[in-house]
């Protein structure tokens, strides 16, 4: 197809606002599904972890044919965290459609990779989604747009981008607001007037890699949109590397995209968005040319990562019991690879030989990270997260947040009085007319570790927060973000009734009757910031007065179960996550008593 009739976008949004959802209706009015086709809601989040979470981990392609254009679109995610994948694919396109809220307006996201976009000269499609929804403002929401496109510094074209107003979930898009609502043939006409054709550049192909695929029988395949020339499959390519060197190999298969297929194609030209396979070794960011001679492009800025996390091999009583991959060297293999199609992700090597650290840009990404090790069959510990420091004109610096938080009025001080503990400066409130208020507050890193869980409790899981990477500010003085201390096991076993119920009066209980425990394993939560040594294996001393059947009454509290990026974010330094396939336990990094109370006295003592 001529490159005139090819658009290539990317669908940009907050968390939540719907874009995977619009993406779907893109796909079945476009004709990509025959009628009788089942067709899963979401169907662009095809990782498991993705379904689960309800959010878009993964930056995806896929392409749609209307009306003899071809429309490639890039779905990308939403949370702050992974915006590393926002802005990787900045270079496969030519515009995008900028999500937005008709009720919630634009959020933390939505600042983000807009100013990314409008930075690469991209050309923005508005459209305010859920127009629908109770309480919704879509007015007040242009306006907001608006003013965040002047904050942003967006160019005389980018200012005066089209408005559509539509509902992703019912399948219909309008220009004006009281449009007829039928279908998403306006949004369609929308990106074909206002969206350039991809530009052309004259000479042999040239492409820029922007995504790592696998390919379970070709192997790694690198996508990128196709700058110059053509492209065959069998033609002979040159990788040219970050580091300078250059390597030869033939193209063994070719890929273009259709709607959820990838389909394997004989020839592709400028202006396409395809997968080549043949490389043994491929990076994001490196460049794919006819000629060994051939200039490689540039590619996007990355923003460093802000936060870190130490990864090492199981070594508690338990290790190796539950999953197959165990070693170091196993662990170091699985690490380096996600960092080759994860370009935000960065390991190191640790302190010790079994210890490696992994820098990210929150701590959600790192533990989508061991989640997905964890389904792999990989056992690891993992650490609390700990912020990465920079010196700045010769004063010690730490990563600031701006925080969004939206919560009930009668709940706001609460929740001022928890930010307050870790550092924060409130810095708005907005007092909504349905009674909620949101809360902005300037925040470092380390505050918002653990943030969530608090929400959640001082909210009974109603409040909402975002928040995105400020900058580097003077170190904001030590705090502490966590007020209880921990139940520690003294003893291996299974945990007992009789044992558990006397242990309930001490403090919450994370694990239940019959759940296998270890010396150095925490069991639960004490009030006090103590660590208070206990034995849940304990039976009850039997004899003739004391039979065992009276304890079968005994009325035990639900345990409190962690997700993993609730335990991560829950544990203190001391402490670490044990994950393995079947089991999530929270552990400290000294299992011996004695030795753990050794090194208290010594760190006392410095």
């Amino acid at each position: 197809m001529e490159p005139t009739n090819i658009r290539n976008i990317a669908i940009i949004a907050h968390v939540d606002h719907g874009k995977t959802t619009l993406v779907d209706q893109l796909l079945k009015q476009s004709g990509a599904f025959r009628e009788n086709q089942t067709v899963e809601d979401r169907v662009m989040d095809s990782m498991d972890l993705e379904r689960e979470k309800g959010i878009t981990i993964r930056a995806k392609n896929t392409s749609i044919i209307w009306k003899d254009n071809i429309i490639n679109i890039v779905d990308t995610p939403g949370h702050a965290d992974f915006g590393a994948e926002v802005e990787r694919v900045m270079k496969m396109v030519d515009g995008v459609l900028l999500l937005v809220d008709a009720y919630e307006g634009a959020q933390a996201q939505t600042r983000f990779v807009l100013k990314k976009a409008l930075s690469h000269g991209l050309h923005p499609v508005v459209v305010v989604n859920k127009i629908d929804r109770e309480n919704s403002d879509p007015d007040k929401v242009h306006d907001q747009v608006l003013e965040l496109f002047l904050e942003l510094e967006a160019t005389e074209d980018q200012f005066n981008a089209p408005f559509l107003y539509g509902s992703a979930k019912q399948g219909w898009a309008d220009r004006e607001l009281d449009g007829p609502r039928t279908n998403m043939d306006p949004l369609f006409e929308t990106v074909l007037e206002h969206v350039p054709a991809p530009l052309v550049e004259e000479g042999d192909f040239r492409m820029l890699v922007s995504n790592i695929e696998w390919n379970d029988f070709v192997g790694r395949v690198a996508v990128g949109r196709i700058l110059s020339g053509t492209i065959k499959q069998g033609d002979s390519l040159h990788a040219l590397r970050k580091d300078g060197s250059t390597s030869r190999f033939k193209v063994t298969k070719l890929f273009t995209y259709s709607g959820l297929q990838t389909n394997d194609a004989d020839e592709a030209t400028a202006g396409d968005i395809v997968g080549i396979s043949g490389m043994e070794e491929m990076d994001i960011g490196e460049t794919l040319a006819a000629s060994a001679e051939a200039k490689a492009l540039p590619f996007v800025e990355i923003d460093p990562p802000t936060v870190q996390m130490e990864f090492s091999v199981n070594n508690g009583p338990f290790g190796g019991r539950d999953g197959k991959k165990v070693t170091t060297r196993q662990i170091r293999e699985r690490l380096f690879r996600e960092m080759k199609s994860n370009i935000s992700i960065l390991v190191e090597d640790g302190p010790d030989s079994n210890t490696y650290v992994v820098s990210a840009r929150g701590a959600m990404q790192i533990a989508v990270l061991v989640e997905t090790m964890r389904r792999e069959g990989y056992e690891v510990l993992v650490s609390r997260p700990s912020v990465i420091y920079q010196e700045i004109e010769g004063k010690r610096c730490e990563p600031f947040e701006q925080l969004w938080v939206e919560v009930g009025g009668d709940q706001l001080g609460g929740i001022m009085e928890n930010l307050s503990r870790r550092k924060a400066k409130i810095t708005n409130l907005t007092h909504h007319p349905h009674g909620n208020v949101t809360l902005e507050a300037e925040v470092p890193t380390r505050g918002l570790i653990g943030f969530e869980i608090d929400l959640v409790n001082a909210t009974s899981g109603e409040g909402v927060f975002s928040h995105l990477f400020l900058e580097y500010r003077p170190f904001a003085e030590e705090f502490s973000t966590r007020t209880t201390g921990t139940l520690v096991s003294m003893d291996t076993g299974k945990s007992l009734p009789y044992a558990l119920n006397n242990l309930q009066e001490r403090g919450k209980l994370f694990i239940g009757p019959g759940d296998e425990v270890y010396p150095g394993m925490v069991v639960g939560e004490n009030p006090r910031k103590m660590d208070l040594p206990v034995n849940p294996t304990k039976a009850k001393q039997l004899d003739n007065m004391r039979s065992a059947g009276k304890d079968d009454n005994a009325i035990l509290a639900p345990p409190i179960k962690f997700s993993l990026e609730r335990a991560i974010e829950y544990i203190e330094s001391d402490e670490l996550v044990e994950a393995t396939p079947q089991f999530l336990r929270i552990r400290k990094r000294i299992l011996d008593a004695n030795a753990r109370r050794k090194e208290e006295k010594r760190k006392a003592s410095v």
